[in-house]
C-alpha cells in the first residue's frame, strides 16, 4: 500500500487551508515544525500512515534545504500532485513571507544610520543566542559520540579557515557524507523502512522525477555562466539565493552563512541589516527560509527590490528544494534501504553541525559581541531559550527591548 491509500480524498483548497494555518501557527523551528505536521496530517487527519512519514522525514533529513518546507510539499505531492504540493508550500509559506517582507520594508526605512540603535543591536544579540541554541540541539542529536563530534570539529575548522562559499560549504559537507558512507554503515541512524511505507506521487512518474533533477543540475551548473555573461542584476540575485538553497544542508539556520556570502560581501545589504533580520525571522512562524524575502525588500544594490525583490529571492532559494523533492520521492524508498545512504546521511549530518559551528563564529558571534553587556545579553537570551524553554518570538522581542533600554548609544 501506499501509505496513503485508505486515505480520504482532499481538495487542493483544503490543502491550502490547512498548511496555511500551519504556516500562521507554527513557531519554534524546523525540529518543532515536524511534530505540528505530525499532529495534523498523520494523527488529525489521518492523511498519511506513521510509516509514509517516517519515509517523508527521512527524505527531507536527506536532501539538502529546509525539512519542514519540504515535508509540507511533499505531502501536497502525495495528496494532491504538484497543484497540492505548490499550493501546501505556497499555504506554509506565506504568512511568515509577508511579515519578512514587511519588516524588509520597516529596517530599510530607517537607513544605515539606525545600524548602531540598541533595538538593533538587542536583535542580532538574539541571533547569537538563536544559533547557540540550534547548535546544542543539533549536536546532542546528530553528533552523539565521539567520531561524529569529531566529523563536526573538522567541518568548523574547514569552514573557517576557507572561504564562507555555497561551493565551500558543499565540499565540506560531501567529505563528511564521504566519511560517513566508509566509517558510519553499522550505525544506522534510520529504522529500516517497512515494506508498507512505498510512497506514490500523483502524476509524477520516473520520467518527470528525471526532469525535475535534470532542471535542477542545469540551473546550479548553468545561473554562474548566465551571470557572468549578461551581468544582471537579477540574474546574479537569483543565482545567488539559488545555490544557497541548493547546497544548504541542515536547514534554515544553517543558510545564514551562505546567504551573509551571498550579499554583505558584494554590499547588497549592510551585515548589521543582516543580522537584525535574521533575528526578526525568529519572531515570526513558520519556516527560516522566509528570511530571503527579508533580504530582497530591503537589498540596498543591486536591483530588484521591495516586493519584486522578496518574490525574486524567495522563489530563488525555494526552486531547488522542491525540484529536488520532486525528483527524489519517486525513488526514494529504494534509495534509504542502501547502508552507504544511511551512513552517508549521517556524515553529512555530523559536518552540518560543524557548519553551524562555524557560522555561530563567524559572521554571528564576531558581529554582534563587541561589549561585556552584549556577552550578558546574549547569554541571558541562550538561557531563557535552551533551560527556561520561553519561544523564540519572546525571547527575540525582549532582547529588542533590552537593547534598545541598556545597549542604546
Amino acid at each position: 500500500m501506499s501509505g496513503t491509500r485508505n486515505s480520504p480524498a482532499v481538495s487542493l483548497g483544503e490543502i491550502f487551508v490547512v498548511a496555511l494555518r500551519l504556516g500562521c501557527t507554527s513557531f519554534g523551528g524546523p525540529v518543532a515544525h515536524l511534530g505540528y505536521f505530525h499532529a495534523e496530517y498523520v494523527q488529525r487527519r489521518r492523511w498519511l500512515s506513521e510509516a509514509a512519514y517516517a519515509d517523508l522525514v527521512a527524505l527531507c533529513q536527506f536532501l539538502p534545504g529546509p525539512a519542514s518546507s519540504q515535508l509540507g510539499f511533499a505531502i501536497g505531492l502525495l495528496r494532491g500532485g504538484l497543484p497540492g504540493g505548490l499550493l501546501a508550500w505556497l499555504g506554509f509559506t506565506l504568512p511568515s513571507a509577508v511579515a519578512m517582507t514587511l519588516c524588509g520594508y520597516g529596517v530599510a526605512a530607517l537607513g544605515d544610520g539606525a545600524s548602531h540603535a540598541g533595538w538593533l543591536r538587542g536583535l542580532k544579540l538574539a541571533a547569537v543566542a538563536v544559533v547557540a541554541q540550534a547548535v546544542w540541539t543539533m549536536a546532542t542529536r546528530l553528533c552523539p559520540d565521539r567520531v561524529r563530534a569529531s566529523v563536526a570539529f573538522v567541518a568548523c575548522a574547514l569552514a573557517l579557515v576557507l572561504s564562507a562559499h555555497a561551493w565551500t560549504q558543499a565540499a565540506v559537507l560531501a567529505v563528511g557524507g564521504l566519511f560517513g558512507w566508509a566509517f558510519l554503515r553499522v550505525d544506522l541512524a534510520l529504522p529500516t523502512p517497512a515494506p508498507t511505507a512505498a510512497l506514490t506521487v500523483l502524476g509524477l512518474g520516473r520520467r518527470g522525477a528525471l526532469a525535475a533533477l535534470a532542471l535542477f543540475f542545469v540551473l546550479l551548473l548553468g545561473l554562474p555562466w548566465l551571470r557572468a555573461a549578461t551581468g544582471s542584476p537579477g540574474v546574479a540575485v537569483f543565482d545567488g539565493f539559488y545555490r544557497s538553497g541548493a547546497l544548504v544542508f541542515g536547514g534554515g539556520h544553517v543558510v545564514l552563512p551562505l546567504l551573509q556570502a551571498e550579499t554583505v560581501p558584494p554590499g547588497w545589504i549592510s551585515r548589521d541589516r543582516f543580522l537584525a533580520g535574521y533575528g526578526l525571522a525568529q519572531a515570526v512562524p513558520g519556516p527560516l527560509f522566509t528570511f530571503a524575502a527579508y533580504l530582497g525588500a530591503s537589498l540596498t544594490a543591486p536591483r530588484p527590490r521591495g516586493w519584486a525583490g522578496a518574490l525574486l529571492c524567495l522563489g530563488a532559494i525555494y526552486l531547488p528544494t522542491g525540484l529536488l523533492v520532486a525528483g527524489v520521492l519517486p525513488f526514494w524508498e529504494g534509495v534509504r534501504r542502501r547502508a552507504g545512504a544511511r551512513g552517508i546521511l549521517q556524515g553529512a549530518n555530523a559536518a552540518v553541525v560543524g557548519l553551524l559551528l562555524a557560522a555561530l563564529y563567524q559572521p554571528v558571534w564576531t558581529s554582534a559581541v563587541q561589549a561585556p553587556a552584549d556577552f550578558v545579553l546574549a547569554l541571558a537570551a541562550f538561557g531563557l531559550l535552551v533551560f527556561w524553554k520561553c519561544p523564540p518570538w519572546l525571547v527575540v522581542g525582549l532582547a529588542a527591548a533590552v537593547g534598545s533600554w541598556l545597549l542604546a548609544g
